[in-house]
């Protein structure tokens, strides 16, 4: 960390204050660069078409009678970033699935890749499921059943199902080092001996991107943007693809983004108002971040005004703490702290 010299606020003689400098980066990002960000994807014909597809949807969504299609077609919803749309149906059909399956822990008809599925989606919306919903799987001496492993997306599905273990559950403990062990293999062994047909048969490969890409991080720990994007590109792969949710994933997914290209406009036009980045520049312009950040927690249309609020409330907070951590020395930072104080006890006997 270099240290500069600066004149003391306080003081109008000559006398310098030597002060710290962490020589932070300036952000790639230019105000003009942001500004000429544009999408072709605002209003008609693409609010129309995106309003029929979802309508599309839902209609598939409500009306499928196969319990497992309906499973994975909300797993796939999700996956594509498109969930959001169809918060009340899903909940609704996770509702009676999980009426459904009380009483019935080791229920014989459902096969492992169904069951890890429903226990993750259940998991995943608060559903108290209980984990020896696997026990089904496991042998007399209570390991897991090494015939099992045959059923490579029935390892995978319980591979993510693992990771909403809650604390002191054993099994989902036992199936997350038991599956990971059987996947790595799987992947090992495909790699060199198989390279022809992954390249002649699009499931084949569709299966082994897939469990690479849970094996680097499972679903439960990614983010649901960036997880769409890479999902939608696998999914236009997938034998069985529907040309229905792949339009309308491709669309919303566009559509969503020119929304968060007029956020971002309006916070660094917010940033170049407040002159902050000019006056106090041995502070961090961390604005990109900030925002991808809470992309990250919501993306949705409807939390632009959450998504513009926090970005300049942790902007704000960094500037703070670059002016404690790097720049103000020990006198101003009692001063700096006294004065923030009063503010905060004024708002509180507002």
């Amino acid at each position: 960390m270099d240290c500069i010299s600066a004149k003391s606020p306080s003081d109008s003689s000559v006398t310098n204050i030597v002060r710290r400098s962490a020589n932070f980066e300036p952000s790639i990002w230019s105000f003009d660069f942001v500004q000429s960000l544009s999408s072709k994807y605002k209003g008609e014909p693409y609010t129309s078409r995106v309003k029929k597809l979802e309508e599309d949807v839902k209609r598939m969504l409500v009306e499928m009678e196969n319990s497992l299609a309906q499973l994975e077609l909300i797993d796939t919803l999700q996956r594509l970033g498109v969930s959001y749309r169809f918060e009340n149906e899903i909940n609704t059909i996770l509702k009676e699935k999980y009426v459904n399956i009380n009483g019935n822990i080791n229920n014989p008809n459902y096969n492992l890749y169904a069951t890890a599925l429903e226990f993750r989606l259940l998991r995943q919306h608060g559903y108290a499921v209980p984990q020896e919903t696997f026990n089904y799987f496991k042998d007399e001496t209570g390991k897991f059943k090494t015939n099992i492993s045959g059923d490579i997306m029935g390892v995978l599905a319980l591979y993510e199902a693992s990771f909403y273990e809650k604390k002191g559950e054993s099994i989902l403990e036992e199936a997350r080092i038991f599956t990971t062990e059987r996947l790595k293999n799987y992947t090992i062994m495909i790699s060199e001996q198989n390279k022809l047909m992954i390249n002649n048969n699009y499931d084949y490969y569709y299966n082994i991107e897939v469990v690479n890409h849970a094996l680097e991080l499972p679903l439960h720990r990614r983010t649901t943007r960036i997880e769409a994007k890479w999902f939608i590109d696998m999914y236009k792969k997938k034998q069985d693809m529907n040309p229905i949710l792949l339009e309308f994933a491709k669309l919303d997914f566009n559509m969503i983004q020119s929304t968060h290209h007029e956020d971002l406009k309006h916070i660094f036009r917010w940033w170049r108002h407040t002159k902050l980045g000019e006056k106090l520049n041995f502070a961090r312009d961390r604005l990109m971040e900030c925002f991808l950040w809470k992309v990250g927690i919501r993306f949705e249309p409807k939390f632009s005004y959450f998504r513009t609020t926090t970005v300049k409330l942790l902007e704000l907070i960094t500037l703070i703490d670059d002016i404690y951590d790097v720049y103000g020395t020990l006198d101003e930072l009692e001063l700096f702290t006294k004065a923030i104080e009063r503010l905060v006890f004024i708002n509180k006997n507002k």
